[in-house]
């Protein structure tokens, strides 16, 4: 994984220097910042939370002699914290999908983003071992990766753009992708090409898994074309 941390000059956006020749781009997007909101930063859940919160708020409040207007007032004040809160989250997720792109390439995956401290993260397919997709509705999803296991990459610089809750190896991540199934194809035939051109590679995975599909697959099963 090689890791820079300025693009002030792109060639190309997204990508800090010039392809190399014979590398070409075979997608280009980012992620969609409502989904990465509500899948990321959980902004539904916590405002079903804070709509507990005050539920519960109204209900105590009447129960224990609280005149109307005092039970607004405090529902008030409660309920604009909540706004304010569910707010912040929303803009961290424009910001950070503004800031994003992703780049696949006939050689590699690249990840520009950052808003504060912009970096981008340079993943070649020859460090990829698999590549699995998580749809939900709407045809949004994610693609997380798995990498061999002399990777160094780093899940603090990955951040959010990598697999949570994930204590064994680091797992980057393409989140929020809109039309996702449409993205996996663009990877799945690209890392297909790579394993063709390059059969000594440690590049197992020439496709994109999905959830349904690896339920259905036996243990310690090999990846294969999906063609």
């Amino acid at each position: 994984m090689n890791l820079l941390g300025e693009h002030d000059y792109e060639p190309f956006p997204g990508l800090p220097s010039a392809l190399p020749e014979g590398e070409y781009v075979c997608w280009q997007g980012r992620p969609d910042w409502k989904d990465l909101a509500i899948s990321t930063f959980q902004v539904r859940k916590l405002a079903f939370y804070f709509s507990m919160l005050l539920a519960l708020r109204v209900i105590f409040n009447l129960n224990g002699g609280f005149v109307t207007a005092e039970v607004l007032l405090s529902t008030a004040m409660l309920g604009g914290l909540a706004v304010v809160a569910i707010g912040l989250l929303c803009m961290m997720a424009w910001l950070m999908a503004r800031a994003t792109i992703y780049t696949i390439t006939s050689q590699r995956i690249v990840i520009r983003s950052g808003v504060a401290l912009p970096m981008t993260v340079n993943l070649p397919f020859a460090r990829v071992v698999s590549a699995d997709l998580r749809q939900r509705s709407g045809g949004f999803g994610d693609i997380p990766l798995t990498l061999t296991a002399d990777s160094q990459a780093s899940w603090i610089v990955l951040w959010p753009h990598v697999k949570f809750w994930r204590w064994g190896g680091v797992q980057p991540m393409l989140r929020a992708m809109a039309n996702s199934q449409v993205v996996a194809g663009k990877l799945r035939d690209a890392l297909l090409e790579f394993s063709q051109a390059d059969p000594d590679s440690t590049t197992r995975a020439a496709r994109v898994v999905s959830a349904d599909e690896k339920q259905s697959m036996a243990p310690g099963s090999t990846l294969h074309s999906a063609h």
